[in-house]
């Protein structure tokens, strides 16, 4: 027998097979496909804020505050003490809504939320005249501090101490108020402020 390569096996037999070269065909490169590709966003990108937050924000946007007092209360444990902190604000939307919270947390941005809630809860819808003016005299006590509000034409807001801040985001002018007290804490100021406007409340 002969073992010469016939002509059919030197078509199949290439010069390729035999010396063992591999040709390399160039394969097209798909595009980098980051995170932008893919539906993320890329570092720089910053897109407006969604979700409950946001709208927690444009909820309040509606009402403007105001911290009247902030502190921080000390407790004695047996293993030492802990430290508290207790905020009081003002909030109101200057069109005839007001009301004063206070609230206590163990952290400030806590407290100021609480206070906040608390606020909401307690607000009062107020009675004006065309002027933004109170229709009579008011006065009220609350503990140890007490407030008289008179109304008067074309003197604009004449007040003080915490009394000013609830009638400002009350929306209140041609006022004056007067402190007959020598009380100096603003909490209970602003809170017999809030009891004296009760009076002409809706």
């Amino acid at each position: 027998m002969s073992t010469e390569p016939t002509a059919q096996d030197a078509q199949v037999v290439t010069p390729q097979a035999v010396t063992g070269e591999v040709t390399s065909e160039k394969v097209p490169q798909r595009p980098f496909q980051g995170a932008h590709s893919r539906g993320g966003r890329r570092p720089g990108d910053r897109s407006p804020r969604r979700g409950r937050g946001g709208d927690r924000d444009e909820r309040r946007s509606e009402f403007a505050q105001k911290l009247i007092g902030i502190r921080r209360v000390a407790r004695v444990m047996a293993g030492g003490r802990r430290f508290n902190f207790s905020a009081a604000l003002v909030l109101g939307d200057k069109k005839g809504r007001v009301g004063v919270g206070l609230g206590k947390a163990a952290d400030t941005a806590l407290a100021i939320e609480k206070a906040t809630r608390s606020a909401k809860r307690s607000m009062l819808t107020l009675n004006l005249t065309k002027n933004r003016s109170l229709p009579h005299n008011v006065k009220a006590k609350y503990c140890a501090s007490r407030v008289e509000i008179r109304p008067s034409p074309g003197r604009g807001l004449v007040a003080g101490s915490s009394v000013r801040t609830v009638l400002e985001l009350a929306g209140v002018s041609d006022v004056t108020a007067k402190i007959l007290s020598r009380s100096h804490n603003s909490i209970n100021n602003a809170r017999a402020a809030i009891e004296a406007l009760r009076s002409v409340a809706k």
